[in-house]
């Protein structure tokens, strides 16, 4: 009879785990994320890994993919997708999902800062059963404005999709098979990664681990970018919906309220002369407010309408390496491009 010990090892022998890293503008950094990452695996012992690296159409000349074409023909266990046209990190997340095959997968940056020594705590975690582990940063090395938006994203995400208040998360994770299984079956172009995950699964953990510092260029999320990300959680809430119904009924209240002291005021006193400016302002101020509420009914129409017309997700312009045949995404609709 074999050790408890000895059939756990077995069976981590078995397994294949995925790493997806989405590409923008990493030719000087890529390399070494894999190679380090492959040197921290032999140490664990883990079982059988391979890479999914997506370029997400990186405006360097090429160098991006020609980096990635060159850690193809290094490493045959590495696969190269590069995308037509940019399609922002989730979506190229979503991408790489399609063609992972592992049994978890893991996720990771292509600049270092989600560094592959601080796999092993996210592993240990993951042993306790959980379906999902997040690493989470105490301290990050990001500018302030940066932090506070960020701060600013895990608030919002809470009152919008209902994440638990002390989930905290980040672009450094590992899922279970079947978490991906799912999530890449959202078809919508508009995609929050946190937003398709919470779909899926609640039992879900996250670790402290160690941030580090991006050793060349610097983040390619602008503030436009991280605006129309966040603004990507509309997608999986109604709740600003709601909202505009709760203001409705609030300010239509006090508009009524308003109303009758008004009557009330002009009856107790004949001479009280209407404010002009009063009523200027007034109309101003409901009028901004219907326009906003139309124009936040506006972009949730507006999706349907992108959604309807099948929008894809990605492009995928070539697959280098590790058997280069179509993923899972064919079957799902997504767009391919010879």
């Amino acid at each position: 009879m074999l050790w408890p010990a000895v059939l756990k090892w077995r069976e981590e022998a078995a397994m294949l785990y995925t790493v997806i890293i989405p590409c923008y503008k990493s030719s000087e950094t890529i390399r070494k994320v894999v190679e380090e990452t492959m040197t921290q695996f032999e140490q664990m012992k883990r079982g059988e890994l391979e890479f999914v690296l997506v370029d997400d159409c990186s405006p360097d000349d090429g160098a991006t993919v020609r980096a990635l074409r060159s850690i193809v023909r290094d490493y045959p266990n590495v696969k190269a997708v590069e995308l037509a046209k940019n399609a922002g990190q989730h979506n190229a997340q979503m991408a790489a999902l399609n063609y992972a095959k592992g049994d978890f997968i893991i996720s990771m940056d292509d600049d270092g800062q989600t560094s592959p020594t601080q796999l092993p705590k996210l592993l240990a975690e993951m042993d306790k059963g959980y379906d999902i582990v997040y690493a989470y940063y105490p301290h990050k090395e990001h500018s302030g404005g940066r932090n506070l938006g960020s701060r600013f994203n895990q608030w919002s995400l809470r009152i919008l999709i209902g994440k638990p208040k002390d989930m905290k998360t980040s672009s450094f994770w590992i899922i279970r098979r079947f978490v991906r299984d799912y999530a890449v079956q959202y078809r919508s172009a508009y995609t929050h990664i946190q937003g398709v995950f919470l779909r899926v699964t609640r039992n879900i953990s996250c670790v402290p681990v160690e941030h580090f510092k991006r050793e060349v260029g610097q983040s390619g999320y602008t503030f436009r970018k991280l605006v129309g990300l966040w603004a990507n959680i509309i997608g999986f809430s109604i709740v600003p919906l709601r909202i505009a119904t709760v203001l409705g009924y609030i300010f239509s209240g006090v508009g009524l309220i308003g109303i009758i002291g008004v009557i009330v005021r002009k009856i107790v006193r004949p001479v009280t002369a209407l404010g002009w400016p009063s009523v200027m302002v007034a109309i101003f101020f409901f009028s901004g407010l219907i326009l906003l509420f139309m124009g936040l009914i506006g972009e949730y129409i507006g999706r349907i309408f992108l959604g309807m017309c099948n929008n894809p997700q990605y492009v995928v312009r070539q697959i280098d390496g590790h058997d280069s045949v179509s993923g899972p995404e064919d079957e799902a609709g997504k767009e391919v491009c010879a």
